[in-house]
Formats: structure tokens, C-alpha cells, sequence
């Protein structure tokens, strides 16, 4: 997150029909949290009409630079694929939408001030934003983001109860109805530790219970039986298009 000026760039060179368009930006994180996975990668389809305008109009909190991105993709189809709220879309923070899709992106700033900059940020864009709200563990504000999503900034200064490793803020009758035993829920708030194998893990055999990615039912088969090594992409996608261009 930063409050540095809104991104901006040259037009880019005319996209051919049917071509597909990935835009990435650098997301600022905080080297001070230690996580598992440290590395943020959103990827937001958006309308081919509206992929620069979005860019250029209505990105006012992301930084380029850092370890994290943000992309802006254009694949063939997205422009006739309808948004339908509750569906696709929750449309607000407390909104319903299909069991799968972002009902919200959450953001993190470190103090009360950094929040309020960036209230008076987006507001000054013309776009409305509503808190902060005290949740009781983080102060939040709410706004529309490009392509209908929700987006929250919060931030733990001046709270009352501020997450903690005692699980304060896990309620136990709301893990009864999810079905969470005790011994279950303290797996969740103490994973094992997982000895990674360098690799050598070999992929799973099918089952059907397992979360499975949407290729074709007569390839996929195919792609499970084949080795890591088989799998490429073009060697002209592996060159940062900035060196490309330079080399042309």
C-alpha cells in the first residue's frame, strides 16, 4: 500500500482481437509480517474496453515495486460474461455471492493515519468510502474497486481487542455449526509442521472428492499422467516485455 501518486503510463501498443492481455503491477508488502506464503498475487479479469481506463482512472492505493502483484487480464470472452450481483459479485462487505468467487478483499495499513490518508485518497478520486467502522480487532473502510469488487483497507492501531495467538476472537458455537470438533479446531490454530521432499512428491492419483482444476474431462487424464518437466511455456513469455522491446 502506498500514498504515492497515481500510476500512470504511456498508451500501450494497439492489442489485437483475440489476443490475451495480462497487465501486472507491483503490490508494496510489509517485510515486518511473517507468513507461510508471504507473496500476494491477485489476477482481476476486467472488460477489454476497460482495462487501461481502470489502470489509469481508478487504481489509487497500489505501489509498483515490491514482492507482491496485482494484474489486470484481458482473456478472449471476459466481455461478454455478465456481472450479476449476489452471484459474481457480493457488491458490499456483508454481501452474498457463489460459493468460490471474492466476496471481499481485505488491505492492510499500519496506523489510524495511514487509513484516514487513504479515505481522503480515494474520495478525492471521486470514488465513496464508507468508515472507519470498529470491528473490535481492526478499524475498516469500505469501497467499490474496478470491475464491481469490494474492497476493505483496515488497521489494528487504536483497537481494543487486536488479534492474538489465544484465540480471543475464535467463537466456539460458530465452529459447533461448521462441524469444527475441539480437536479439529486446535489442529487449525497449531498445523503440523510439513516436511517438504524437495520435490519429489509425485502427483496425486484422480479422486473425485479432491478440488480438481476445470480442464477438459478428456485431457485431464492426460495431464495428470505427465511428468512436472513436460509441462512449458513459450520461450518468448519467459522475456519481461520491457527487454523484449529493447532487443527489437
Amino acid at each position: 500500500l502506498s500514498h504515492s501518486p497515481l500510476l500512470t503510463s504511456p498508451p500501450p501498443p494497439p492489442v489485437q482481437k483475440g489476443e490475451t492481455v495480462e497487465i501486472t503491477c507491483q503490490l508494496k508488502t510489509f517485510s515486518q509480517v511473517s507468513r507461510p506464503i508471504r507473496a500476494l498475487a491477485l489476477h482481476l479479469s476486467v472488460r477489454f474496453q476497460e482495462r487501461f481506463k481502470v489502470i489509469v482512472s481508478r487504481l489509487v492505493i497500489f505501489e509498483v515495486g515490491g514482492e507482491a502483484s496485482f494484474s489486470f487480464v484481458f482473456i478472449p470472452g471476459n466481455e461478454t460474461k455478465d456481472v450479476v450481483m449476489g452471484q459474481t459479485h457480493a457488491g458490499t462487505g456483508a454481501g452474498s455471492s457463489a460459493p468460490g468467487t471474492v466476496q471481499h478483499i481485505a488491505l492492510n495499513v499500519d496506523t489510524m493515519d495511514d487509513l484516514l490518508t487513504l479515505r481522503d485518497r480515494i474520495r478525492s478520486r471521486g470514488v465513496p468510502v464508507f468508515g472507519p467502522l470498529d470491528h473490535g480487532l481492526c478499524h475498516s473502510i469500505y469501497f467499490a474497486g474496478p470491475e464491481n469488487l469490494t474492497l476493505e483497507i483496515a488497521t489494528s492501531d487504536q483497537v481494543t481487542h487486536p488479534l492474538d495467538g489465544q484465540g480471543t476472537w475464535i467463537d466456539s458455537e460458530v465452529a459447533s455449526l461448521a462441524g469444527i470438533s475441539p480437536e479439529e479446531l486446535e489442529q487449525f490454530k497449531h498445523p503440523a509442521v510439513f516436511e517438504g521432499q524437495g520435490g519429489a512428491i509425485k502427483q496425486p492419483a484422480f479422486d473425485a472428492e479432491k478440488p480438481h482444476l476445470a480442464y477438459p474431462e478428456d485431457t485431464y487424464p492426460v495431464m495428470l499422467d505427465m511428468p512436472d518437466s513436460a509441462f512449458k511455456t513459450k520461450p518468448e513469455d519467459q522475456i519481461p516485455p520491457g527487454i523484449g522491446q529493447q532487443e527489437s
